[in-house]
């Protein structure tokens, strides 16, 4: 470039008439509108178009903000601006201002995960290490406070350096928020709805300290070690089995295997004596509890016979407005795990005189997490 284009160059750009942003990429947050060596020109236009927001500094100091629309620059527009230069007789000279554009639209799709494994303590399986990952979605909704706060002279500030900050503040609060909630480990993964919005809740005041609101937060898996896996499975089918019928199962195993034996007499008799006492068995298991004579024909004193077993409560339910059931009490928990119910679905049992929510039904709350026993009685 010769002398001449140069002087041609600085005399095209001494002052601006027109400032604008045309956001060519995907991930800019803020720009800040490049000079050369000039200054703005008195009455110049400034274009802020949909989706952005201009935000004027004045040596470090927040001048002025303006939506999207089409302005004159002058006094009556800019009003800090005006106070923080002194302008008492008008705003006739132009003026040097840092002027930053920023993106207020909606950024999606944003991820999140933790890097480590975090330690929580289950009731039943102890120390246990999680891990878990997500989406979110944010926008920046005061573009003043994000500029001096998170932006600072930064020219052009993208949403990667954003994420950056955000992601080690949304694993510290999503941890904090997990352990405080204290479900059953099971539950974690059957709970996500209900999570994501709990954690948003708790975020959002740490998120608007800098100018930003998040939008969604969404946790799609919560993972853990296979080991633990399989030992959730096996106590699943331990706390359903029916231990009495398991019992009575084996001693008709043992009966079938005894009859079946042909050792001769002393089989014969040994099997017929054995057959006497597990049928026996079997007799005060089912609860006859009728008086057996022994081989030899002498009495014996009969057999106590267990008190009945308590009826079990059943539990009405309403999904969509329509009356299900009745249930179990395992089988109104494995509704909530599987999120068919929610804690505000209205339940109902024998004694209750209206229906009322899950979450208000005392025995019930133990679905939710975080139950904490009576104190143990004086002596």
């Amino acid at each position: 470039m010769n002398i001449f284009d140069e002087i041609k160059n600085k005399l095209s750009h001494e002052f601006i008439d027109i400032i604008e942003w045309l956001d060519t990429s995907n991930d800019t947050i803020v720009h800040r509108f490049e000079r050369y060596q000039n200054e703005i020109k008195n009455n110049a236009k400034l274009i802020v178009r949909e989706g952005q927001t201009a935000v004027f500094v004045n040596e470090g100091q927040l001048a002025d903000v303006f939506k999207p629309g089409t302005y004159t620059l002058s006094t009556k527009n800019l009003p800090i601006l005006t106070t923080l230069k002194g302008w008492k007789y008008g705003f006739d000279s132009p003026f040097k201002a840092e002027v930053y554009f920023v993106n207020t639209r909606l950024f999606t799709d944003e991820k999140w995960g933790t890097k480590n494994p975090f330690m929580l303590s289950d009731e039943r399986f102890g120390l246990v290490e999680i891990r878990a990952f997500g989406t979110y979605s944010f926008r920046i909704n005061d573009p003043g406070k994000f500029v001096v706060d998170v932006v600072g002279t930064d020219g052009n500030f993208t949403n990667y350096e954003v994420n950056e900050h955000l992601k080690s503040l949304i694993v510290t609060r999503f941890t904090d928020t997990v352990g405080e909630a204290n479900l059953p480990i099971e539950l974690y993964a059957a709970n996500t709805s209900e999570l994501s919005e709990t954690c948003q809740d708790v975020m959002q005041p740490e998120f608007g300290r800098v100018g930003i609101e998040l939008e969604k937060f969404y946790i799609e898996n919560v993972s853990m070690p296979e080991e633990l896996k399989k030992e959730i499975f096996e106590y699943s089918r331990l706390d359903k089995l029916d231990m009495t019928k398991l019992s009575q199962f084996k001693a008709a195993k043992a009966m079938e295997a005894a009859a079946k034996n042909e050792g001769g007499t002393a089989g014969a008799g040994m099997g017929m004596g054995m057959g006497f006492v597990l049928a026996q068995q079997m007799g005060n298991m089912m609860g006859h509890g009728a008086p057996q004579q022994p081989f030899g024909g002498q009495p014996q004193q009969a057999a106590v016979t267990p008190p009945p077993m308590p009826a079990q409560v059943l539990y009405h339910y309403a999904v969509n407005g329509q009356q299900a059931g009745p249930v179990t009490f395992d089988k109104l928990k494995e509704l909530f795990a599987s999120r068919t119910i929610n804690r505000d679905s209205l339940v109902w049992k024998p004694g209750m005189a209206n229906w009322s929510a899950l979450k208000d039904v005392e025995e019930l709350k133990v679905f939710l997490g975080g139950s904490t026993p009576p104190p143990l009685p004086t002596v």
